[in-house]
């Protein structure tokens, strides 16, 4: 199972890329990297974009990390995904036929307060390339997600704009797991205080 940290938006509202953000416990981009790699997640592919260079100078120096630029980035969340898909996409092709990621576990930037117990839940069952899976808060869809390859290829070709994965999941029956009190419904879109 590969990870997804997405952080490649502007961050029009926190003022300068939420890439680059940091706060008491740390920054936020390699704080979401070492949950999905703690997590069990590898290699995880790092999506930026704004500010990309200097994103990538906070990455852990770690060989299972990917930092990758999403050419369209500057379209919104879609631009992101379908890059992170993609380059899923061709992990699976570079080795034998079926080799490759199951599965994308897929998170925020801007959820500092995210527990690792919420990716340990959506992860806690078998996973297979058909499994939709989606942390939800009090009944409230968020994040992680997990993604399984049968839909990358389908989920690419319907992402448009600044909106991500939710409308597919909500119409292809994703499994809601309750994590609720675990922080990924908390992102962060103003400066801090």
């Amino acid at each position: 199972m590969a990870g997804v940290v997405l952080a490649a938006g502007t961050g029009t509202r926190m003022g300068r890329p939420k890439a680059l953000v940091g706060d008491e416990r740390g920054a936020w981009l390699p704080r979401a990297v070492r949950l999905l790699l703690e997590g069990g997640c590898a290699p995880v592919l790092t999506v930026l974009g704004a500010s990309a260079h200097d994103a990538a100078r906070l990455l852990p120096d770690d060989p299972r990390v990917t930092p990758l630029v999403a050419p369209e980035w500057s379209e919104g969340l879609a631009g992101s995904l379908r890059a992170a898909l993609a380059a899923a996409a061709e992990l699976g092709s570079k080795g034998p036929v079926g080799e490759g990621p199951l599965a994308l576990a897929v998170t925020l930037v801007d959820l500092p307060h995210l527990d690792p117990e919420a990716l340990r839940r959506v992860l806690a069952s078998p996973v297979g390339p058909a499994t939709l899976r989606r942390a939800v808060y009090s009944g409230v869809p968020g994040h992680p997600v997990l993604i399984g390859r049968d839909h990358w290829a389908t989920l690419g070709s319907e992402l448009a704009g600044d909106r991500g994965a939710g409308p597919y999941l909500a119409a292809h029956g994703a499994v809601e797991v309750d994590c609720s009190g675990l922080g990924g419904d908390r992102d962060q879109d103003e400066p801090l205080s």
